[in-house]
């Protein structure tokens, strides 16, 4: 082990690692119960999607572990898997289909990955644009989260309104979310875990949540079921593109924050490994897709683990080693994710952890402030994550051009412009 993955070299121990190890995969194995919750939704079904998550962290975190021996797990990200689902009903395709947009968004992402291409993609997008994303996802998420519960609920009058609060539901729900907070303020590690299981307790014994079976042998993965053809004859190109844009946003991003928590980022500010890293990440999507799952990205929970310890490639390993554990939790899962009150405060939690970056974005620069606008209004109002992307990248060089700052705005912006432009006269969402 030692000498697999440097552990002296790296300033730690067996024990450091595998502690490290317990404690993000404490953090980030919410994602088992939530992701099924929401995909199922889109009408994947539940036994498919728990077994494709499972398969799409162990690959991704066994890569990260071996190839570039980093504390960082992989799993299919928040966000995305929300909008797996909106796409399948606004589109009015099968889940199959949007399987397919994932999945070549994932091979792209490998393209990329062995390319100088991928850099330029990230240095030619401004800040601004990449924050708006990232916000905007999080506000979306967060309304799904409030849907879900019927915090929220619709209105003909006002399109929404406030839900009925006195339902058991919903009453769960404001209690986990309440629990849910206490714990993250406290910083307790695995917290949003944590307050899932204590809701989950309640739900219980309030005779709302009803488990017959802990334990059980693993579901048969369900392989390649997905519809590529679909994808061109649906015009579904800007999916796509949102996807694998997004991934690889929030993928480098989360890199690039453990790194230098961990002490890994070099002096001339470049990451070792970096390629094996995101191969990770884009491996885990292609294969999550061929099981069913949304994309995969890496966890800002690995924080967790690198503040317990962890600096090799072992403490992923210890995760991955407790993911193939979970597969024998299904019956407890399924039970779990069925009830919106347990799942619908991790939204609305990851969603507020996602609007970070708004604080970095320039407002006081109408040019760099309104395309960030425009994404975040937008994403959550329309219910798609590639419309709020389409309307940013557009409106972007066009107040640029307009208030002669032209020539700061890279070529791939213009390109990407008349792309999305045309995207949306000539394949409009349905």
């Amino acid at each position: 082990m030692n000498h697999l993955f440097q552990l002296e070299k790296n300033n730690t121990t067996l024990k450091t690692e595998i502690l490290a190890g317990i404690t993000t995969f404490l953090t980030m194995v919410y994602i088992v119960v939530v992701n099924p919750a929401i995909l199922s939704n889109a009408g994947v079904p539940f036994d498919q999607v728990f077994m494709a998550t499972i398969i799409a962290a162990v690959v991704g975190t066994l890569i990260m572990a071996f190839a570039a021996n980093y504390p960082i797990a992989i799993a299919p990200g928040m966000g995305m898997n929300a909008y797996f689902v909106t796409e399948v009903v606004q589109q009015d395709v099968s889940y199959s289909v949007i399987l397919g947009t994932v999945f070549l968004a994932g091979i792209l992402f490998v393209i990329l990955s062995l390319t100088s291409l991928r850099e330029t993609l990230i240095t030619a997008i401004p800040a601004s644009l990449k924050y708006g994303i990232t916000s905007g996802i999080g506000l979306f998420i967060a309304f799904l989260g409030l849907r879900m519960s019927g915090i929220i609920v619709s209105s003909e009058a006002t399109l929404v309104t406030l839900g009925d609060l006195s339902t058991p539901g919903t009453l769960l729900t404001v209690a986990g979310l309440l629990i849910t907070l206490s714990l993250i303020a406290r910083k307790v590690t695995g917290g949003l875990f944590i307050g899932m299981l204590i809701t989950a307790v309640i739900g219980f014994f309030t005779g709302q949540l009803e488990i017959t079976k802990v334990v059980s042998a693993p579901p048969a993965p369900v392989f390649w079921d997905m519809d590529l053809g679909g994808v061109f004859a649906n015009g579904l190109y800007t999916v796509v593109f949102a996807f694998l844009l997004v991934t690889i946003f929030d993928t480098t991003g989360t890199m690039i924050g453990v790194a230098e928590q961990a002490g890994f980022i070099r002096k001339d500010g470049s990451l070792p490994r970096a390629r094996a890293a995101l191969m990770a990440d884009a491996s885990a999507t292609t294969v999550g897709a061929m099981f069913g799952t949304s994309p995969s990205s890496a966890y800002i929970e690995s924080s967790s683990g690198v503040a317990a310890g962890g600096r090799t490639g072992l403490t992923t390993i210890v995760v991955a080693v407790l993911f193939i554990i979970s597969m024998f939790f299904a019956p407890i899962v399924g039970a779990v994710s069925g009830l919106p009150a347990i799942t619908a405060p991790v939204l609305i939690i990851v969603g507020c952890f996602m609007m970070e970056g708004l604080a970095k974005v320039n407002w006081g620069a109408f040019d760099d402030a309104f395309p960030a606008f425009i994404i975040i209004l937008t994403m959550p109002l329309t219910s798609s994550i590639a419309t709020g992307i389409s309307l940013g990248f557009i409106t972007y060089p066009i107040l640029k051009l307009v208030m002669g700052r032209g020539k700061q705005v890279h070529w791939i912006l213009y390109l990407f412009a008349i792309i999305f432009i045309l995207q949306m006269i000539f394949f409009p969402a349905h």
